[in-house]
């Protein structure tokens, strides 16, 4: 899988995820959808869209990735992860087909996603985007409207150099008089979107660009702020077919993580020390992050640090605060940067600190050092993270 071994398990090409949608008898025509792209908050938006419409009375199936702990975080209706029978059910009846086409994992949890809410008669499904979009598995479904949330240079080596590239690609689900919306306006980017809903006589929108009423969230990044107003644009174009009070965004905004189960957003795993972990892996993300981490209180702060070993260590590891103790450690995964590297690379940017054996070690030893009054944070990487949720 691609999240685990990188470039070599990815696939630029829609062919099999086409011809597996006709094997399942097309399932992603059979419930209407929500399709969610961007380089950051499009796990964020997906989650919050989902929250609103569950607490509307909708059945709402929800299609994310990567998973954190659990492969079956990938697919859930209502909150509920698909079940373990089912998983086993779905390989074993298409077990021929997939090792016939020499379907990817992505390809394959895709066609699962698609048939488990067509078969549960989900009223709407959130459908994530997992890389780009235009070349993308999820890219075979009509939804009633495209969210782009923001376009950033991350995966470069797959989806282009600059942020007009990018944004090309991730412009690719954008169809046919489906409306669309765009959570962040960029001068480098906002030409490429409004040529491409012009190319589909689709209404595009600005979310940034809107003033609404100020919303408690439970999701705690200041970063949430942006993806709110790319949720409550979103709702507002989907008026016509889903009946969404305030009272219903009031309660969904504040319920997310109980109703979907999101984890790894600025989420807080003990209070003395206050330990947060994170997901945000590119520089976008990363300067978020930090900006909040910067504005905490503590007497000392120590960071568990691991990342992936295509990340551009150049861009992101500038953004990392020079006055903490760092704890260096590769994710459990081959693709996983070795501890020791990063560590090299880290010095010459005035972070310093101790390489560990693994992401579990690192944090028992931040663990160990800290006093109630530090602050821990965990990050660098989805995997790191995931080790210890």
């Amino acid at each position: 899988m691609y999240q685990r071994i990188g470039q070599a398990a990815y696939k630029a090409d829609l062919k099999n995820t086409i011809d597996l949608m006709c094997h399942l008898n097309n399932p992603e025509a059979k419930f209407r959808s929500i399709h969610v792209a961007g380089t950051n908050g499009k796990g964020s938006v997906s989650h919050m869209l989902a929250s609103v419409l569950q607490e509307a009375g909708y059945k709402v199936g929800l299609y994310t990735s990567p998973h954190l702990k659990d492969f079956r975080e990938r697919i859930k209706i209502n909150g509920k992860p698909i079940s373990e029978e089912e998983v086993i059910r779905f390989v074993e009846s298409n077990k021929t087909f997939f090792e016939n086409h020499q379907l990817s994992f992505f390809e394959m949890t895709v066609g699962m996603a698609f048939q488990y809410f067509a078969a549960q008669q989900v009223a709407v499904a959130v459908v994530e985007v997992g890389m780009g979009g235009r070349l993308d598995s999820t890219n075979v479904i009509v939804s009633e409207v495209a969210v782009i949330t923001n376009i950033g240079l991350d995966h470069t080596q797959f989806l282009g150099n600059t942020l007009a590239e990018i944004a090309s690609e991730k412009a690719g689900i954008i169809k046919k008089k489906i409306p669309v919306v765009i959570g962040e306006t960029q001068a480098e980017t906002k030409t490429v979107f409004l040529q491409k809903a012009e190319e589909n006589n689709s209404e595009i929108y600005f979310a940034d660009a809107q003033n609404y009423p100020s919303y408690q969230l439970d999701l705690k990044g200041v970063y949430q702020q942006k993806n709110l107003k790319t949720v409550l644009k979103t709702l507002e174009v989907l008026q016509a077919d889903f009946s969404v009070s305030q009272e219903v965004i009031i309660k969904g905004l504040q319920n997310v993580i109980h109703n979907t189960g999101l984890m790894g957003r600025w989420q807080q795993l003990c209070q003395k020390p206050k330990v947060i972990c994170d997901t945000a892996h590119n520089t976008e993300g990363l300067r978020y992050v930090m900006q909040q981490l910067s504005e905490e209180q503590f007497e000392r702060l120590h960071v568990v640090l691991g990342v992936v070993s295509d990340k551009d260590l150049n861009s992101v590891l500038p953004l990392f605060p020079k006055n903490a103790c760092y704890y260096f450690c590769k994710p459990d995964i081959p693709r996983g940067m070795e501890a020791s590297f990063l560590r090299q690379q880290a010095v010459t940017f005035g972070l310093h600190g101790e390489v560990y054996q693994s992401v579990m070690k690192a944090y028992e030893s931040a663990l160990k050092a800290a006093n109630e009054r530090d602050m821990i944070f965990v990050g660098g990487s989805t995997f790191v993270v995931a080790e210890i949720i």
